[in-house]
Order: structure tokens, then C-alpha cells, then sequence
């Protein structure tokens, strides 16, 4: 649900920059005052492990649509609201900039809509008072489906309403609505298996971490786990995913009648779109130029690709770092400022 700046006004695009940005200060601010600094390695290992998943769009069946996992509410459960949203911005940076994945306009739209809804609705009001802190299997299933239901249903809407305030495409509300709605209903349930086959594995394992209590060293095979899940995901089960446009692109497609929306030529349109095809170092997970056509190493018909492999593992390792730093950065503010 990765919006796209042909969706977006200056005005609307800036606005929810504003809005993302104060939201992360705010989240940083509130982990700086937590005392529990346990969570700082899980922050960046479970947004490498969410980068990773992001990458792979599974096929929804008789639409010709695919659809990707969001995380956010995965995200939340396991770290707290605020920890999931500055988590959730590190992913979506990291994909913006280096991979050209979401527009840099839509930026602060798309980390609204992934990160707040999940992290600051669906889980407090749909997660815990389903499941709670409980372990127990039907809780989380039902927990984990209902929430990441709410979570991308929210979003779609939010997606739909930036898109018809900004006025620049000729979506009507209510077809995209139509369009926008079902879809990310059954993106939202696959969300919610997925978010409750890992809850599950946490419960048996961990399952401290989900009431917050564990501390690094008990949490261990947990983290090590989801790390390894990273990887594996972003370097090898990423060749798997489906080339079918994703849910937001299908609903756009039908709406619009038109496979791609032109692009705006306002001049904030236009910079900020060089900007990113400037830095995107593998913009759509691949190479610019294709490796195959060059050194002829991968057959047709071979799912293998080099180029989402190696975006798959360098953008992993790149949002366990920016995550785990900033996680650790603010540990270290609120030890200082607790010593002064």
C-alpha cells in the first residue's frame, strides 16, 4: 500500500511529512523515557525482518491483484506503539530512498498510514482487548486477524482520502473506495495469519515478549530466529513474489481505466522524483541494468535474480541497523539524561 507522488498535491504530500515527523519525535521522545531498553536489538531485527516480507506480493486469486504484508501490527505487539512507528518509518525510509519503493512525496503518507493505524488504533483497541497479554492460541488468532483487518482497512481509507483531497488524479471517492476496500480486506486476513503463525512461534518460545517482560538474553532465540527469517526471506523467497500489480496499483488501474496515472509535472513533483531516481541505488529491487542480459548467468526460467537477492539482504541490513541505532541512541539519551 506503498503510495505513489501521482496520488498526491504538495500541500497533502507536506502536510502528512509534518504529521509522520511530529509523530516520530513524539515516539522518540517516549522511548527515551522508558527504562526498559530491552527492545533496542528487537527494533531493528524485527524491521529487517518486515522490510524483507514487504518484498514478497502474494496472488490474490481471480482479481489479477497481489498483495504484501504491511506489519505494522506485528510490529506493535511485540514492541509497544511507539517503538513499532519509529521501526515502521526506518522500513519505509529505507525503501523510499534506496530502492524507490513509495514516492518521497508520499512519504509521510505512507508511514501514517502503515504505522499509525496498526501501532496506535488497531492495537489497543482491537489486539488487546481480543487477545491482551495472553498466550493462549484462539485469543492471538482471532486478535491478530480482526486487528491487521482494522489496521489495513483503515489504511486503504486514509489512502483514499489523501488521494481525493489532493485533487491532481481523477479518482472518484466512491469507486476507489469500492475498489480499495475489499482488496485490502483479504490482504488484511493473509496480514493476520501471517502475524499470528509468528505470535505463535513467539508464544512458545518467548512468550515473556509478549507481556514486554523479556529481557535480551531470555528473548534470544526468538530474535535470532527472526533475523535468520530476514534474511532468508529478502534473499531467496523474494524471487517468489508475484508480479501482479498490488492492491493500491489494481485499484488505481480500475478506477482510472489507465495501467499508470501520469506522472504531475508541478515542480515539487518533478524534483523530488530526480532526487529518488538519483539516490535509489536498486530502484524496484533490482539492478538498473539487468545482470542477466550482461553476464548471462541466470536462465529464463529461473526464478533466481541477483539484483532482488542482494536488495533483499542489503535493505534488511540496512534497516537493522537504522532501526537498531536509533533504538540504542535513544537508550543512551535516556541513561544520561537519568545520570544528570
Amino acid at each position: 500500500m506503498h503510495m505513489a507522488d501521482a496520488l498526491l498535491s504538495p500541500v497533502v504530500g507536506g502536510t502528512f511529512w509534518a504529521v509522520s515527523a511530529g509523530m516520530i519525535g513524539w515516539s522518540a521522545r517516549k522511548i527515551s523515557n522508558e527504562t526498559d531498553g530491552s527492545k533496542t536489538v528487537l527494533m531493528g531485527v524485527l524491521g529487517a525482518f518486515v522490510f524483507a516480507a514487504q518484498m514478497i506480493n502474494f496472488t490474490i486469486p481471480g482479481t489479477g491483484s497481489s498483495g504484501h504484508l504491511g506489519g505494522g501490527l506485528l510490529l506493535a505487539v511485540l514492541l509497544g506503539p511507539w517503538r513499532a512507528f519509529v521501526t515502521m518509518a526506518s522500513v519505509l525510509v529505507v525503501q523510499a530512498l534506496f530502492f524507490a519503493d513509495g514516492g518521497l512525496l508520499a512519504l509521510g503518507c505512507n508511514i501514517f498510514n502503515m504505522a499509525f493505524f496498526p501501532a496506535f488504533v488497531a492495537l489497543p483497541i482491537v489486539y488487546r482487548t481480543i487477545a491482551g497479554n495472553s498466550t493462549s492460541k484462539a485469543r492471538i488468532s482471532t486478535g491478530s486477524i480482526a486487528a491487521s483487518m482494522a489496521g489495513l482497512l483503515m489504511g486503504a481509507i486514509s489512502v483514499v482520502l489523501q488521494t481525493t483531497l489532493s485533487g491532481i488524479s481523477d479518482l472518484p471517492f466512491g469507486t476507489f473506495a469500492l475498489f480499495m476496500l475489499p482488496i485490502h480486506l483479504i490482504i488484511g486476513i493473509v496480514e493476520g495469519l501471517v502475524t499470528w503463525g509468528v505470535l505463535s512461534f513467539v508464544a512458545k518460545t518467548e512468550p515473556a515478549m509478549l507481556s514486554g517482560s523479556a529481557r535480551p538474553s531470555v528473548a534470544r532465540l526468538a530474535t535470532t530466529a527472526l533475523f535468520v527469517a530476514a534474511l532468508a526471506t529478502g534473499g531467496v523467497l523474494s524471487w517468489f513474489a508475484s508480479s501482479n500489480p498490488d492492491g493500491l496499483e489494481w485499484s488505481v488501474a480500475n478506477t482510472s481505466g489507465k495501467r499508470e496515472l501520469p506522472a504531475p509535472t508541478e515542480k515539487a513533483h518533478t524534483v523530488l522524483a530526480d532526487a529518488q531516481q538519483r539516490l535509489a541505488l536498486l530502484p524496484g529491487y533490482d539492478f538498473r541494468t539487468p545482470i542477466a542480459a550482461s553476464t548471462g548467468t541466470v536462465a529464463p526460467d529461473s526464478p533466481v535474480n541477483p539484483g532482488t537477492s542482494l536488495s533483499g539482504l542489503l535493505g534488511s541490513l540496512t534497516v537493522l541497523f537504522l532501526a537498531g541505532s536509533t533504538g540504542a541512541l535513544l537508550r543512551k539519551h535516556n541513561a544520561q539524561a537519568s545520570r544528570s
